[in-house]
């Protein structure tokens, strides 16, 4: 699907996307201020149904083939990036808006222009840069030796944890992260959790998934800016994840609402904390839905602090497997509710027929007396 060339509608400004996707409906043009626009954030925006993304950075910058852009061209959204951050201070949400071409118009006036991001161009330049990805690996590797010599707690396990309420030891944990397919994953995964009920840990939005699916987080994970309230308020136990100076933003937004919660200063990222909170703490098994699982999705990620994921998975080694081969794998338990309610309703359809048809009268007799002698005549 091309994108239109001219679109109109209003404009919604907002620095971070997976806080602005939470505003924002059909028929908006999103403002945004994201480098590098990674893989799950634009599967955000099209799932909302925007027309139109400005975004005030550039949307592929680094050598990484980042999948965001050509998701948004091929969904037919108009794609454009900005010469700078001014529309910023230009628009406030809500004001109308065109978009032809690359020009931005408000009241018939141009008030910045950009780029536009035509989909065979977007397409040509993502399979550019995967023919020349040895840089963005180099890039990589680098880092993450970096994370290896700066954040030695993650391979070797030396994090202070309090004590929780939540109990993992010799149980399967879910951890869900708002990442790739992390709804159709927990979809999938129904019957795993229906019957070898697992610890449900939210990291961040992931609790909102886990409540949407229709289940309830035993333990929510993170520095709580994409969680809902509602969500924070469901009942489970809340651990906000600190810097490891001990700055926790997180702390001071459940202060205000008056909820409990425990504090963990590390480095890394909350959903490395929440797996290492599993294993630490003694789960079995742990399953992540929506983290990263290989080279591609990390590195679409575009943020340098992935490293610590991969480090992560390092550490906590066989026991952690992704959602999707769980769901290759396990074989669920049959349901035995509907076969035991289909047996009862044969046994009462049989007895009505035996007792309207006075010719079986004699036969059912004669049943019930070879039963008796068989249990000994006790019946």
């Amino acid at each position: 699907m091309s994108a239109p060339r001219d679109i109109s509608g209003p404009a919604r400004p907002g620095r971070r996307t997976k806080h602005l996707v939470k505003k924002l409906t059909a028929g908006d043009i999103a403002i945004i201020d994201h480098r590098d626009l990674d893989r799950v954030s634009a599967e955000d925006l099209i799932g909302v149904g925007v027309v139109g993304v400005l975004n005030c950075k550039a949307s592929a910058a680094e050598s990484y083939p980042n999948m965001g852009p050509l998701l948004l061209v091929q969904a037919g959204v108009h794609l454009v990036d900005m010469e700078d951050d001014r529309l910023f201070e230009l628009l406030d949400d809500g004001d109308p808006i065109e978009v032809i071409g690359g020009s931005v118009r408000r009241a018939g006036q141009v008030v910045a222009t950009g780029r536009v991001l035509e989909p065979e161009d977007v397409l040509a330049a993502t399979q550019k840069r995967r023919d020349d990805i040895g840089e963005a690996l180099e890039a990589f590797a680098k880092n993450t030796l970096e994370h290896m010599l700066e954040e030695k707690e993650l391979l070797s396990g030396k994090l202070e944890l309090p004590m929780f309420d939540t109990d993992f030891r010799d149980r399967p944990a879910l951890v869900v992260v708002r990442g790739v397919d992390h709804q159709q994953d927990l979809e999938i995964l129904r019957p795993y959790i229906r019957d070898q009920k697992p610890v449900l840990v939210g990291v961040d939005g992931g609790a909102n998934a886990i409540i949407e699916a229709g289940f309830k987080p035993d333990m929510i994970v993170g520095d709580m800016d994409s969680a809902q309230e509602s969500t924070l308020r469901c009942g489970a136990e809340l651990v906000v994840h600190a810097y490891p100076n001990g700055r926790a933003p997180g702390r001071e937004f459940l202060e205000e609402l008056g909820l409990a919660h425990k504090v963990v200063p590390a480095p890394g990222t909350s959903q490395d904390i929440a797996m290492l909170i599993a294993a630490e703490k003694g789960a079995e098994l742990i399953v992540s839905v929506g983290s990263q699982s290989n080279l591609v999705e990390f590195m679409d990620k575009a943020r340098k602090g992935m490293s610590s994921t991969f480090l992560t998975r390092l550490r906590i080694g066989e026991i952690l497997v992704d959602a999707k081969g769980v769901s290759r794998l396990y074989q669920p338990r049959p349901d035995l509710k509907p076969v035991g309610g289909l047996a009862f309703i044969g046994v009462i359809t049989f007895v009505i027929i035996v007792v309207a048809t006075p010719g079986l009268r004699g036969v059912a007799d004669l049943l019930w007396l070879k039963l008796r002698i068989l249990l000994g005549g006790d019946l």
